[in-house]
């Protein structure tokens, strides 16, 4: 057995039927008790995204902390992690990577909520909070191995699955697609192979720019961010929705085959995709790997927000998800439906995102292709520093706050975005999906059982009438 055929194993164990249960489940039982709250609420969600709390306690405003979350939940996996999932589970997977983020939105909106609730100071005025505190300061004291358990995925996500190689392997490969599709200025490098010179140089640019900014801590993280995701997230939006503009005759079709093809892929994919189940893991996987809905690692972001309000972060938390998959997952996934990307042979990856803006835009191949490029290279360059401050953060739970600790990390963390893009594709989109989903188990048993502190806290902030302050 290979390699790739072990991991595939746990893969298929891990994002099995019960974690799959257990997610959706817990977005359904928290819609419930938050009475469909990300529907009714949204429009109020979307206008706290930009008016920032004053005088609330934290590191950071409330935008800069969902910049932070969006830095790393908008990245490869609303690009090449979308375009796997349809390949994979055919079209139909689209369909449930939007039901798993209505869902999801609750779920985020929880997070969110307990992070603030349960968030504490350190001696250096740092805003500390996210899954592991919930978990042992609202479960209570027991239940604290259940919060390093959450914090050792963590540190593993970030540093080997989502974090940094699925990140640096997208960038790496869509800058060779765009420079030296052909591979034809390569390098051997003994040990690893043959590779391109655009591949090589990438890495070593990418390492040098991680370093120069983590050295500045989660408030150079944020500032970055703020600048970078809005921006790229707008051109990104912008391209996507001329692309369907331009083939508006063509989405009623693509929404069809995205329909029917979630309930029976065979009617689509002539059997290729499999089953119904097949559609569903793919795109509530890749859909959690994009939003990180139920994953945990957004309230650790959200816990250093300028606020006083718990539900007010919750709300504003809830919109990251929104953004990232029911739009941008959403305007990727019809752009590669409608184009017929996802059935050309021989494409995976950003290949088959590029095919669609290539195929699908008004514009030259080139100028396509460079835009794609672009937006990746950002998104992902974004998400590797949003992972770092994550990790840092579980680690710091795990170590006390050891700073020599967590400076040795930072930079075999940025060993790890140096060495990544010398990582096979599917062997690095398996190794992320198995953390995501060991990530996510403690984080949704702890929102199961928080969920009614969780309610309580949402009927009396609205009851007394906060969100009209």
């Amino acid at each position: 057995m290979t390699f790739n055929q072990i991991l595939s194993r746990i893969d298929d164990l891990v994002w099995g039927v019960p974690l799959m249960v257990l997610i959706l489940s817990g977005g359904i039982l928290l819609t419930i008790r938050v009475k469909c709250l990300q529907v009714s609420r949204l429009p109020l969600a979307l206008k706290w995204m930009f008016q920032n709390e004053e005088g609330g306690a934290g590191e950071i405003s409330s935008f800069a902390a969902l910049c932070t979350a969006l830095s790393a939940t908008i990245g490869t996996g609303n690009i090449v992690g979308v375009a796997t999932a349809v390949c994979a589970g055919g079209p139909g997977a689209l369909f449930w990577m939007i039901v798993a983020a209505f869902f999801g939105m609750a779920t985020k909106y929880a997070e969110g909520l307990l992070a603030v609730k349960y968030r504490v100071i350190d001696k250096d005025n740092h805003s500390l909070g996210g899954p592991f505190y919930y978990i042992e300061q609202g479960m209570g004291k027991n239940w604290k191995w259940l919060a390093m358990f959450f914090a050792l995925f963590g540190i593993l996500a970030g540093l080997l699955g989502i974090g940094t190689f699925t990140q640096v392997n997208g960038i790496s490969s869509a800058v060779q697609n765009f420079f030296d599709p052909e591979k034809a200025n390569c390098i051997t490098i003994p040990g690893l192979g043959t590779y391109s010179w655009t591949v090589v140089i990438a890495s070593l640019v990418l390492a040098a720019c991680v370093a120069a900014i983590l050295i500045g801590g989660v408030k150079r993280i944020a500032s970055i961010s703020q600048i970078i995701v809005p921006y790229m997230a707008v051109i990104y939006f912008v391209f996507g929705i001329a692309l369907i503009i331009y083939n508006i005759t063509l989405v009623p079709a693509a929404i069809v085959t995205v329909v029917q093809a979630a309930f029976n892929p065979s009617a689509i994919t002539g059997g290729i995709a499999g089953s119904m189940f097949v559609a569903m893991q793919n795109g509530v996987a890749r859909g959690i790997f994009s939003n990180e809905a139920g994953l945990g690692s957004a309230p650790i972001a959200a816990a250093a927000a300028q606020t006083n309000e718990p539900v007010r972060q919750g709300l504003v938390s809830m919109t990251g998800t929104f953004i990232d998959t029911i739009i941008i997952c959403t305007i990727t996934g019809l752009s590669i439906v409608l184009t017929g990307a996802w059935q050309v042979e021989g494409l995976e990856g950003v290949a088959v995102t590029t095919y669609a803006f290539q195929h699908g835009l008004p514009l030259p191949p080139v100028v396509s292709s460079f835009i794609l490029m672009l937006c990746l290279v950002f998104f992902a360059f974004t998400t590797i520093l949003g992972w770092d401050y994550y990790s840092e953060r579980c680690l710091e739970y795990l170590v006390g706050g050891n700073k020599n600790i967590v400076l040795a990390y930072r930079w075999l963390f940025i060993l790890t975005v140096f060495i990544g893009p010398y990582m096979t594709v599917s062997a690095v989109w398996t190794i992320a999906d198995i953390f995501n989903g060991l990530m996510a188990l403690p984080n949704m048993i702890a929102l199961f059982a928080l969920s009614g502190v969780v309610a309580k806290e949402t009927k009396s902030f609205f009851a007394a009438g906060k969100h009209r302050q």
